[in-house]
């Protein structure tokens, strides 16, 4: 893998939705420049994707090898397990508000900030496990604002289920969606043992019902970094080429 060699800068945002102070980590590749457009992969659990997704890397060597397009990374990091859930869960007490902010407050002073393409399709979510939840409850809400998703191992309940099920936007995202085969007993921050992967086919079925243009995975393994860190590469070679 070749080296980081892009720029992460570390940005302070104040959001009216949330009331409070929101960390942006933001990698600028190392070929930027404002006479360039650039795709948004904007990541939930934001300092997990950078230390223990290696974004940065992946993507660096994609852009050199010219098999993708030119990114940006935002990464947003959670202040600790509370916030998460907070912010993540369906039913988290924040994550209306956290959804607003993405599409009201983050998106437009991202698109301010750097030379983006202003467009559904030149942003995606990511994010693994709770992250992935609220990232794809995002992009349902607001289709014209996140075209592409990429879903590792999405935490799924009935509320997720629901709101695929009530979709009715014209406006289609695209999305990539994965799940381990052995995420049968899944450990959660609070303490549950839960199974992934009965949840995540019903969801697989609820999303092809739909007509998205849709990539589902079934990998041999379970819901750690292990498995989702090398599941990246291919994932960007297929949304961003």
């Amino acid at each position: 893998m070749s080296k980081q060699t892009g720029i992460i800068k570390e940005r302070s945002f104040f959001s009216a939705s949330l009331e409070d102070e929101v960390t942006l980590l933001i990698y600028l590749p190392e070929n930027f420049s404002p006479l360039y457009k650039y795709s948004l992969l904007i990541a939930q659990d934001g300092q997990d994707y950078f230390k223990l997704g290696r974004v940065g890397r992946q993507l660096e060597a994609l852009m050199k090898e010219e098999e993708i397009e030119n990114v940006i990374v935002v990464g947003i990091p959670y202040k600790d397990v509370d916030d998460r859930r907070d912010k993540y869960h369906p039913n988290g007490v924040k994550v209306k508000q956290y959804i607003r902010f993405l599409a009201h407050e983050l998106v437009p002073y991202l698109d301010e900030e750097f030379p983006t393409y202003q467009i559904g399709y030149g942003r995606a979510l990511i994010g693994d496990s709770l992250g992935a939840s609220v990232s794809l409850l995002t992009g349902l809400r607001y289709p014209n604002i996140f075209g592409k998703l990429i879903l590792q191992s999405p935490f799924v309940n009935e509320d997720i289920l629901e709101a695929v099920e009530n979709f009715t936007s014209s406006t289609r995202p695209i999305v990539y969606h994965q799940i381990g085969k052995k995420e049968t007993a899944v450990k959660t921050t609070h303490g549950e043992i839960l199974d992934f992967v009965t949840p995540n086919r019903k969801l697989a079925e609820a999303i092809e019902k739909k007509g998205f243009s849709y990539t589902y995975e079934e990998f041999d393994g379970d819901h750690t970094w292990k498995y989702w860190q090398p599941s990246l590469t291919p994932i960007f070679k297929q949304i961003f080429e």
